[in-house]
């Protein structure tokens, strides 16, 4: 049986990369095909593998910033070959699920979410935009719809992260999906005999995730916060901590730094709703803090 897996794109590491870590381990001859790949920024598991990317990539030679290539990325991922597979698995919170497959194909979709910036978070994403460019935006956004729901349809069976996102797969594209949480290191992470008093964020820094709250709230009320991660964020949370001592980046982080900030972190401030939420199932896995929702 020849299987592919299918992803959005391999620019960072998130809870969606785990999952295809997990894929890879399961099925390990599976080639992984992807629009970017940027290995630097990627774990260990993720290098030196069989990776075969779009055109995209000769356009984005730096993988730095996939969003702007967001209107050729149907076009990418229909581009791909897939006709030579039995099984193909896509792991999709965009465009992977678009792919085109044999007749005698079977095609799964673990789905993360149905695309949030075309969907429900649309306004979130356009917010602090020009006039013009929000336009442009919506107009794409409408197009991007339709593509999306009619690309829904290639698929055979859709495997949900959480029961949240299974109820989006059936308002947005009419589908039943199974359930499946996604894979969880909880046997890596324990006690710690170290309090540290400083409350956590940790994650790829993105809108969407609002963890402009969480330095809003610290800053305002004196209190000590580590921040690890990088992303298109970075730079306005920074804007909003400056001047307090309290609040650290650390930047994108090995395992063992991570391991060791929560176990011994006060609480882990997760402001943003989340598609299933990786990060504070791992930090209850440290048995000794607990995380806040807002």
């Amino acid at each position: 049986m020849k299987v592919a897996i299918v992803h959005d794109w391999l620019t960072n590491m998130g809870g969606a990369e785990q999952v295809v870590i997990n894929f890879k381990k399961c099925f390990k001859d599976a080639p992984i095909y992807t629009t970017l790949y940027a290995p630097d920024n990627l774990s260990e598991e993720l290098k030196n593998i069989d990776v075969r990317t779009s055109f995209l990539q000769k356009k984005n030679k730096k993988q730095k910033n996939h969003k702007k290539y967001f209107p050729l990325m149907p076009l990418a991922f229909e581009n791909f070959d897939l006709n030579e597979y039995d099984v193909v698995i896509s792991s999709s919170s965009s465009c992977a699920k678009g792919v085109l497959t044999s007749p005698n194909s079977i095609h799964i979709c673990y789905c993360h979410t149905p695309m949030r910036y075309a969907w429900e978070k649309r306004d979130d994403y356009i917010e602090g935009m020009g006039k013009l460019k929000r336009r442009l935006i919506k107009i794409l956004t409408h197009y991007m719809r339709i593509w999306d729901v009619a690309s829904s349809n290639r698929v055979d069976y859709f495997i949900a992260n959480s029961n949240e996102v299974k109820t989006r797969i059936m308002k947005y594209y009419k589908r039943d999906a199974i359930v499946i949480n996604p894979p969880v290191r909880c046997n890596y992470f324990g006690i710690s005999e170290n309090d540290g008093d400083y409350f956590l964020v940790i994650s790829r820094l993105v809108k969407y995730k609002r963890f402009d709250l969480a330095v809003k709230a610290c800053k305002e009320l004196n209190k000590k916060l580590v921040v690890i991660g990088d992303g298109p964020e970075k730079e306005n949370l920074e804007k909003i901590a400056e001047g307090n001592k309290n609040i650290t980046f650390l930047g994108r982080q090995p395992d063992d730094v991570v391991k060791k900030h929560m176990a011994e972190c006060k609480a882990l401030l997760f402001p943003g709703e989340e598609d299933f939420g990786i990060v504070p199932v791992e930090v209850q896995a440290s048995r000794k803090a607990s995380y806040c929702l807002w």
